[in-house]
């Protein structure tokens, strides 16, 4: 999907952010071009469209909303993805009502704006009637962002491909950490949706309250503070999917609402007394067994039935070990590109075995975090065991590879810098702050861990 054609600007009053999105995603292979002002990045738009726009919801000198309305008239094959902090979500709803293919909340890790940009090329290509997408690039190992060789996962692929083009709800149940919303968007990617927007919600993040007014949106006057009328996702989602994940967290109360949308497909935005009518696919997913669930009355029976009309299950990564090496060796690839290493790390036969014989009860995402870890922090070109963390080794009272005191002190210091930087986004500014340490000593102690490339 990426070439040397794909166009990306970046929008936001913060020069920061803005050379961290530029400097990462030129890394990906995007040309890239950021801007600090609306009035910059509306002349060069018409000067050249890009096909992606990530802007900030909050600009200095423009309304988010009025300009999309702007690019949206003058490049209208332009894929607009908009970042927002929770204050702003409201406006970012609406947006998608105006033609923004989707939002991003602020934090957000890189690799979700990277997965939204890829999904918004797949919805233009769409758009643009040059064919279906292809979600499996890569052959029979690949499914979208899924990968395995294993029976288990192509079991995985052969439901999606059953399932995608079906109009009905789907039920994706595993540990967490195996990818279902990697699922959810390969259903939602291969389905005659795919042109409109795929809208997740976490169902354990928020109150009662909160999660009604996220989903259903409310009128204005409804409660203290409504000053205006506010979309929910349900209806900013409208012709396209939402994605419910730990459905099994939905309160019993909002259990009740979320059925009467699904039979009706019709909903009332808090303190409404108007239906409105909406055409949305529920995917939902959970790492709980609903059935007990059921049982215990802790989950309504009749919405359980209205979500499984499709269960896929997706197997635990321990139960799939031979996909281990594929999973490996693709993280290698994209988190050496993401880091801007010069040369990409060979992954050791002794390294592998290790991973092999260890449960992960973090499934894929812990795997993922492993080998962001070992490239991150590796100091020779062949991943080997003593580039994994100390508790795998403590897995199985295995002995970890010999160190010193000093080595040992020195790699956890190490981890932790690693791990503020990771959770900033790989943001310097942010993690000196957080460290409590001058941005010089952070950029030195970056270039100890080879976290900063060399100048060539």
């Amino acid at each position: 999907m990426v070439s040397q054609q794909t166009i990306v600007y970046i929008l936001d009053d913060e020069l920061v952010t803005v050379r961290r999105l530029v400097q990462a995603l030129g890394r990906d292979g995007y040309q890239v071009e950021g801007f600090v002002t609306a009035g910059e990045a509306m002349s060069r738009i018409a000067e050249r469209a890009p096909d992606v726009l990530v802007t900030d919801v909050r600009l200095g000198d423009a309304n988010a909303l009025d300009m999309l309305q702007h690019v949206v008239g003058l490049a209208p094959q332009t894929m607009i993805i908009l970042m927002t902090g929770y204050a702003s979500i409201s406006q970012a709803v609406e947006a998608i009502k105006g033609g923004a293919f989707h939002y991003l909340a602020k934090p957000f890790r890189l690799e979700e704006l990277r997965q939204t940009i890829r999904d918004a090329l797949l919805a233009r290509q769409a758009r643009q009637g040059e064919g279906e997408p292809d979600w499996e690039v890569g052959g029979g190992d690949r499914f979208g962002e899924l990968i395995g060789r294993s029976s288990a996962m192509q079991e995985v692929f052969k439901a999606i491909r059953q399932v995608a083009s079906l109009n009905c709800n789907v039920l994706i149940q595993g540990e967490s950490g195996t990818g279902k919303e990697l699922v959810a968007r390969a259903l939602h990617a291969n389905s005659h949706r795919a042109n409109h927007p795929f809208i997740p919600f976490n169902c354990g993040a928020f109150s009662v309250d909160l999660v009604a007014n996220e989903l259903f949106g409310h009128e204005k006057g409804a409660f203290t503070g409504a000053v205006s009328t506010k979309l929910g996702l349900l209806e900013a989602a409208n012709g396209g999917t939402v994605f419910l994940d730990e459905i099994g967290e939905m309160p019993l109360a909002m259990q009740i609402k979320l059925l009467r949308v699904i039979q009706e497909r019709t909903l009332l935005r808090v303190g409404g007394v108007t239906p409105i009518a909406i055409d949305v696919r529920i995917i939902a997913a959970t790492n709980r067994d609903l059935e007990k669930m059921v049982a215990a009355g802790e989950f309504r029976q009749d919405l359980f039935y209205r979500l499984k009309v499709v269960l896929i299950e997706l197997p635990p990564l321990r139960e799939r070990t031979e996909d281990i090496p594929l999973l490996v060796n693709h993280f290698v690839s994209l988190v050496a590109a993401q880091f801007g290493k010069p040369v990409i790390p060979e992954v050791g036969a002794d390294f592998l075995e290790v991973l092999a014989s260890y449960p992960f009860p973090g499934n894929v995402r812990e795997l993922q975090n492993i080998v962001e870890r070992a490239v991150a922090l590796a100091q020779e070109p062949v991943l080997t065991p003593k580039d994994l963390p100390p508790d795998i080794f403590l897995t199985e009272a295995r002995p970890a590879p010999p160190e010193t005191m000093t080595d040992h002190l020195k790699l956890l210091e190490q981890e932790h810098i690693f791990e503020v930087y990771r959770r900033t986004g790989f943001n310097q500014t942010e993690t000196a702050r957080l460290l409590g340490i001058s941005r010089t000593t952070l950029w030195r102690r970056l270039k100890e861990c080879h976290l900063i490339p060399d100048k060539k």
